[in-house]
């Protein structure tokens, strides 16, 4: 038996993503023990997640400081990993390949740039979708991939049936309204516009309800909707799981909660402005679509609940 190492830092919607991917690493590593490295949001989380025997914490501080990076990698050789799984490509993750294993190929360290196509910058491989990234990256690792098209984010779920009785919820229709402050270029602006014509087709057949986090609370207040919190906080990301697998439609942001949706098999709807497009994000699912535009300012609310309306029956 041996040790393994996958790292994925975040964000939440990445997580989600690569839960594909992190189960067949664990698939084709049955008879060894694998490890996660991956930041304090989310470790509690990978603790859920049956494909990994222990979560490690990366806090990520700077590079210059010394004596965490130290600590850090003494963890990490403490392990002696037979194979690291780099499922976040980033400059920080290729910056701890230069300390752990400076010279080694993909069958060593899995990484986007050790198993990059032949003839292909790794500028123009970013371009494919993400999930076709994660694809080609285990392949190239002589892995079998049976998971990584079709992440199963269900494993992240807890019960809330205490949550579900508090508000009365059977069937509704949950919003994500929101996104970070610094990408407001992400927001549509007209979700009240849509639970008025929500509540005038439906009536009380769905109640209409947002979940938000935890710097998100105060303007939920803006929306004429219901507010699911747990005693008086935001719902962590097993709660938010089962709350969104359980719902009836979602209609969401380009945000992690959109992403989530997606892989726990929900049916709804999210919008995207020019930020970036659904395909190369790997959003589209069977039940979840996007809707694409060049201004979301300009995507009215008739337009998004004539989507719903097709999907939601």
């Amino acid at each position: 038996m041996s040790n393994i190492l996958i790292i994925k830092h975040g964000s939440l919607g990445d997580i989600a993503q690569a839960s594909g991917a992190i189960q067949d690493i664990s698939e084709n590593h049955k008879d060894d023990d694998i490890y996660l490295l991956t930041t304090k949001p989310y470790l509690d989380l990978f603790r859920k997640n049956p494909n990994i025997k222990e979560p490690i914490l990366d806090k990520r501080l700077s590079r210059f400081n010394l004596i965490y990076l130290y600590s850090l990698m003494r963890t990490l050789k403490k392990h002696k990993f037979l194979k690291v799984y780099d499922l976040q490509n980033s400059n920080r993750t290729s910056f701890y390949k230069s300390i752990l294993f400076k010279s080694s190929n993909k069958d060593i360290w899995s990484s986007s740039l050790t198993t990059l196509p032949a003839g292909k910058t790794k500028d123009e491989f970013d371009k494919l979708s993400v999930l076709d990234r994660f694809e080609h990256q285990l392949k190239t690792s002589n892995l079998n991939t049976k998971h990584t098209l079709s992440p199963d984010f269900s494993w992240a779920c807890s019960d809330i049936s205490n949550i579900k009785t508090e508000y009365n919820l059977n069937k509704y229709i949950l919003l994500f309204p929101f996104c970070s402050p610094h990408l407001t270029i992400k927001r549509w602006p007209y979700y009240n516009e849509l639970i008025e014509k929500i509540k005038n087709k439906f009536s009380d057949e769905f109640k209409i309800v947002l979940a938000p986090g935890p710097g998100e609370i105060k303007d939920a207040s803006k929306f004429d909707s219901l507010c699911i919190l747990d005693n008086g906080k935001a719902l962590d990301i097993s709660q938010l799981s089962t709350l969104i697998k359980d719902s009836s439609f979602i209609i969401a942001n380009d945000t992690g909660p959109a992403h989530m949706a997606a892989h726990l098999g929900t049916k709804g709807l999210t919008l995207f402005g020019s930020h970036t497009s659904a395909k190369l994000v790997s959003i589209e699912r069977e039940n979840f679509k996007a809707i694409q535009v060049s201004d979301l300012a300009k995507l009215s609310a008739d337009k998004v609940f004539e989507r719903m309306l097709q999907s939601i029956s």
